[in-house]
């Protein structure tokens, strides 16, 4: 997320912040680590998963956080945060396909693409974009667990309380004439409609034209009562650590809004569509139906 929460299991390392970090940032990042050792099929391949948490360093905060990931309910939640990042991840590399360099990571978190970018060679920049606090704690961490920055990486912080996102991308130096593909993960669940629209917004008046890839939630009262109650239990935990879940779409509707924006829908997939994608039938991901995953593309500006 983008906000600045107090984040469980860091506190080793939140003295030497200013503010804290977003805790469902971190705990999506325990989840992605926890899919790399716990899920087969691997569904999403992610080999700094398990460093940038500590995982791989002996951290006695991460193989707590991990070992909770395997609690009851976990494996949806696992597959489903897995299967965006795959999602997301496939979808950027058709873009590059197709000449877009620029790729810009709404709420970063300790998201790790931009630092296995596989299109560096091909001129791709990654512009992480995420709150101050939260930035300098993942900078923080990439300095802890000696993941290198290469040079494709720009880091853009923004506070949304008193800075524009088309500016400060602008400021960082990214083209708004250029196309520009946007991922924007674990994030629009936690924010209200305004907050939504407004960035929305900003993608669809991207002059060069955008894609982007985000999640979001169906109302749990659309979906079986087993889905229904294994994800009322995420929520309760969300909002323990501060950052509830605020926002639900159905399909049509959210389909509804983009149109109104200029967006064409490319795909727009619930758990168990993923599941099909990516694990080949019957899988944890059928657990997962509220959750849904969304691509939509929008033309250049006239």
């Amino acid at each position: 997320m983008l906000s600045i929460v107090s984040a469980a299991g860091q506190r080793e390392h939140d003295d030497l912040i200013e503010g804290k970090p977003s805790a469902t940032a971190y705990r999506a990042a325990v989840r992605r680590a926890a899919h790399q050792l716990l899920d087969k099929p691997v569904i999403f391949d992610d080999p700094l998963a398990l460093t940038i948490v500590g995982g791989d360093r002996g951290s006695a905060v991460a193989r707590d956080e991990i070992s909770r990931a395997d609690s009851a309910g976990g494996a949806a939640l696992r597959a489903f945060i897995a299967a965006r990042a795959r999602f997301a991840e496939d979808r950027i590399a058709a873009a590059v396909e197709a000449g877009v360099r620029n790729v810009v990571v709404l709420g970063a978190g300790l998201d790790t693409f931009a630092y296995r970018n596989p299109f560096a060679d091909k001129g791709v920049l990654v512009y992480e974009v995420d709150h101050p606090a939260t930035q300098a704690w993942k900078q923080q961490r990439l300095q802890l667990t000696r993941i290198a920055v290469p040079e494709s990486v720009r880091y853009v912080a923004v506070d949304f309380a008193v800075d524009r996102l088309g500016d400060k991308l602008r400021e960082a130096g990214l083209d708004p004439s250029l196309p520009a593909f946007f991922t924007w993960l674990g994030v629009v669940p936690y924010l209200d409609d305004a907050a939504i629209a407004a960035t929305l917004g900003v993608i669809a008046t991207w002059r060069g034209g955008a894609e982007v890839v985000f999640d979001y939630a169906e109302p749990p009262d659309r979906v079986g009562m087993l889905q229904r109650l294994a994800f009322l239990t995420l929520a309760g935990r969300a909002a323990a650590l501060g950052e509830p879940i605020v926002s639900y779409f159905r399909p049509d509707e959210i389909e509804k809004k983009l149109g109104a924006l200029g967006f064409t829908v490319a795909a727009n997939l619930a758990g168990p569509e993923l599941g099909r994608l990516y694990a080949g039938g019957a899988s944890a991901l059928d657990n997962a139906a509220v959750g849904h995953v969304l691509h939509a593309v929008h033309p250049p500006s006239a």
